[in-house]
């Protein structure tokens, strides 16, 4: 069985999907889930404390090489993410995104100009009745409404209402992007403003497919940008952007393994939509 986790976190879950991105044994391992929900608000209770290590290289082998204690293999230092200035990047993208607060759920967005429009996940505002608010990074909250939604392609346009001197997303050539490009996600888990995470491309086009807003939707389908960047509940329509802090995708689902209490976390599969293709979408509606 497979659900989708929603970008604005709700506890809903979905029947089953075909096209799991693996196969997992019934018998031994639960079946997998996508999750594309969005983020209740967190309490200070949830809040769990973690530490996380560099990693300063790797050792590469040949597969082909034989399986013995004796066995000598060539290696080489492989370059990680850790060289990169990934403060820069994130004080000069944080002010590009907002979270979009809808009743008790929220997502993420991204300011698409300075007079406050929003691109988001259609998934985030489905239910919203079109009346919104977003939080800006500055940590105002201003009222906003929906002005065009696409749910074939899961997102949707907001404007903000009596803002100026916003700071605009820079976008990104997704086609350009390539496998281990360093990127960053930023957005909104569990109501963690600005919370920004990083990781590498893991691979491209692969399809997802997550299930309709309602029983009666068709499911969304789309080629995305795989990371393991860390993408949770909440971060649904915040920002992938590059080392040079360019968007390169709208953040909208995770894959992640079933579990009996039904929540989803990352574990590092995250997808998110080419920004290519969400510009063209955003261009279309105007």
């Amino acid at each position: 069985m497979m659900t989708v986790h929603r970008g604005v976190m709700t506890e809903q879950s979905f029947p089953a999907m075909s096209g799991s991105l693996v196969e997992p044994q019934p018998a031994v391992t639960p079946a997998p889930k996508f999750w594309r929900r969005t983020a209740p608000m967190l309490t200070a209770a949830a809040l769990v404390a973690g530490l996380f290590g560099g990693v300063t290289g790797a050792v590469i082998a040949s597969p082909d090489s034989p399986a013995s204690a004796t066995s000598s293999v060539s290696a080489q230092t492989v370059s990680n993410t850790s060289t990169l200035d990934w403060s820069s990047v994130a004080s000069n993208v944080l002010p590009s995104v907002v979270q979009v607060n809808v009743g008790n759920g929220l997502g993420s967005g991204v300011i698409l100009s300075a007079d406050g429009r929003i691109l988001t996940n259609n998934h985030v505002v489905a239910s919203s009745g079109g009346q919104v608010t977003v939080t800006l990074n500055d940590g105002r909250t201003v009222q906003a409404k929906v002005v065009s939604t696409d749910p074939t392609s899961d997102l949707a346009v907001l404007q903000a209402s009596g803002i100026s001197g916003l700071t605009p997303i820079k976008w990104a050539d997704s086609t350009s992007v390539k496998v281990g490009d360093a990127v960053m996600a930023i957005g909104s888990p569990s109501g963690l403003q600005g919370t920004v995470t990083t990781g590498i491309v893991s691979a491209l086009d692969r399809k997802v497919t997550v299930p309709g807003e309602t029983r009666r939707a068709q499911p969304v389908t789309y080629q995305a940008i795989q990371t393991d960047a860390s993408i949770n509940p909440g971060n649904s329509g915040g920002a992938l952007v590059n080392a040079a802090g360019e968007l390169i995708g709208i953040n909208s689902a995770i894959y992640s393994p079933a579990s009996s209490s039904g929540e989803a976390g990352s574990v590092g599969i995250g997808f998110a939509i080419p920004s290519n293709q969400a510009k063209q979408i955003v261009d279309q509606l105007g």
